[in-house]
């Protein structure tokens, strides 16, 4: 975390903050989403994903070297303390410019300093008739990282997957919405606590949800 006389960044941020990004045409999204690799960690095979890391060099975006997703017990009691390793973004999503358009929303937003390091996980929710999808099956958590952004790319066929954030686990949530697709989620790690709720069919047929979120620092290491 970058210091500024003597006090951090943190100090000067937003604590949470809902914005739309009418500048990015989510249907250019679409396609990059069916092909993501399940995500092995979790049990059920309900969650896809692929994940990269960045930097921001002036009015480039610059992807950084292939790493490991790490994250202690601490944050993460059902995945903490292991080395989860994810396939890259396909490299024609990235040079989509409402892919750079998303990366540069989250940066200016949460005020980053030029060499700070964005990771972005690319996500499907995945449910059907007889199973529900879990975007967060650790619970109610932290990342440990610094700023979070929740991307909605698309809801099909689904109901429920509420975004909610806590200011304690064991308390009521303070805000408690569906991100509707386009509509970006900005939230400040260090003074909340994060969920989403689990989806189902909203007729009985198979249903997804794609998501982009993104992080930093990226929590990513070689």
């Amino acid at each position: 975390m970058q210091i500024v006389q003597g006090v951090t960044e943190l100090e000067y941020a937003f604590l949470f903050t809902l914005r739309k990004v009418n500048s990015i045409k989510l249907e250019g999204f679409k396609p990059f989403f069916n092909n993501l690799p399940v995500d092995p960690y979790i049990k059920g095979n309900y969650r896809s994903r692929r994940l990269s890391r960045f930097t921001v060099v002036g009015d480039k975006l610059v992807k950084l070297p292939h790493g490991y997703f790490y994250q202690s017990k601490d944050y993460n009691p059902l995945m903490g303390d292991i080395k989860r390793e994810f396939a890259e973004l396909d490299d024609a999503l990235i040079e989509l410019d409402i892919f750079k358009s998303l990366v540069f929303a989250f940066t200016d937003s949460c005020k980053l300093h030029p060499e700070a390091e964005i990771g972005v996980h690319q996500i499907r929710i995945s449910c059907s008739p007889e199973n529900m999808g879990n975007p967060a099956p650790e619970g109610i958590h932290s990342d440990g990282t610094d700023f979070i952004g929740i991307f909605s790319v698309n809801r099909h066929n689904i109901v429920g997957g509420e975004t909610r954030l806590y200011t304690a686990k064991k308390e009521k949530p303070i805000f408690s919405k569906i991100l509707n697709p386009g509509e970006l989620l900005l939230v400040n790690d260090h003074e909340f606590f994060h969920y989403a709720a689990p989806i189902k069919p909203e007729i009985p047929e198979p249903g997804t949800w794609d998501v982009f979120v993104l992080t930093s620092p990226s929590l990513l290491s070689i």
